[in-house]
């Protein structure tokens, strides 16, 4: 969501294969990250992270394993270059001045060690050359999915399975079989909303899961109204489906076809891309029928596996 903008939530009628939707006002959630344990490999030796050789490799201060410039204090306590401006260049360990002394002997140790990917308990089971890990952890298949729950930045992570379950149990999103649906996004006084998101809708089908985002916004001056729709899964994955969406009222219509985005998106790319269908106010209200004081516009759409 955006800074400063308001989040809505949605109240659900749901039939058979179509799901029919009346989407309100709001509510907002927080939630807690876990953390994991690593293992690292020496040549074929199984070393794990209560080990003497990787315990040297982690910063005291964050924890994290250090790459070059790697620094040291003259008592030969080591800390990484981002914590070095954190602790005003001051040792953690023994309050010494820091300098600029770099440990250059633990930068060649660590330029010897292969150890395994991060993601190792999620799946990965590849080793790396210790320079070379964390450009892989950036892009790793494995790495855990951020929530693509908007309206509280909620900050969990993990698999596929483990975020439908978490948005359905702890956000309370409605989950939807079938791949068509229409959804009526309502709210009593649009004029006044220029930053709002919907509670987004997740859909089954095809074995996969897909999450339906509806928001207001500007674009320049101009308040518009965004629906678009994310793949819970990666790019690869995505492009292997398509989907089109739908508003139309008094014999006119405007219709979006695309393909989904990933979650690995974050919402505010997508967003910012315009990458969906783009609804000016004022259309949106006509759609809207009555006097266009309120917003009752009923998007449909459908979802399809493309050959």
């Amino acid at each position: 969501m955006a800074p400063g903008g308001s989040e809505c939530k949605e109240v659900v009628e749901s039939h058979s294969a179509i799901a029919d939707t009346d989407i309100a006002t709001t509510k907002s959630e927080s939630n807690t990250t876990t953390m994991k344990s690593a293992v690292s490999f020496v040549g074929k030796h199984l070393i794990h992270s209560d080990n003497g050789v990787y315990e040297l490799l982690k910063c005291p201060v964050c924890t994290n394993l250090m790459y070059p410039p790697i620094h040291q204090c003259p008592n030969g306590h080591t800390l990484c270059s981002n914590c070095k401006t954190r602790v005003h260049n001051c040792c953690p360990t023994c309050r010494y001045d820091l300098g600029n002394i770099r440990c250059l002997a633990l930068e060649k140790v660590a330029e010897s060690l292969e150890i395994p990917c991060k993601y190792q308990n999620l799946g990965c089971h590849d080793i790396f050359p210790y320079y070379s890990k964390l450009k892989h952890e950036q892009c790793c298949w494995f790495r855990p999915y951020n929530c693509p729950y908007v309206g509280s930045e909620c900050s969990i992570t993990g698999d596929i399975p483990t975020l439908v379950a978490h948005l359905t149990d702890d956000h309370k999103v409605d989950m939807h079989d079938g791949c068509t649906f229409n959804h009526r996004y309502v709210k009593s006084n649009p004029h006044e909303v220029e930053n709002a998101t919907w509670m987004l809708t997740l859909f089954n089908c095809f074995g996969r899961q897909f999450c339906l985002h509806f928001e207001a916004f500007q674009v320049g001056m101009a308040p518009v109204y965004m629906a678009f729709l994310c793949f819970m899964g990666d790019n690869n994955e995505a492009k292997k489906f398509s989907y089109s969406l739908e508003v139309g009222c008094n014999g006119r219509k405007l219709i979006w076809q695309g393909i989904p985005r990933s979650i690995r998106d974050s919402h505010r790319k997508v967003r910012d891309s315009q990458d969906g269908l783009i609804i000016q106010r004022n259309l949106a209200l006509y759609f809207s029928g009555g006097d266009r004081q309120e917003l009752k516009l009923r998007v449909t759409g459908r979802i399809w596996e493309e050959e």
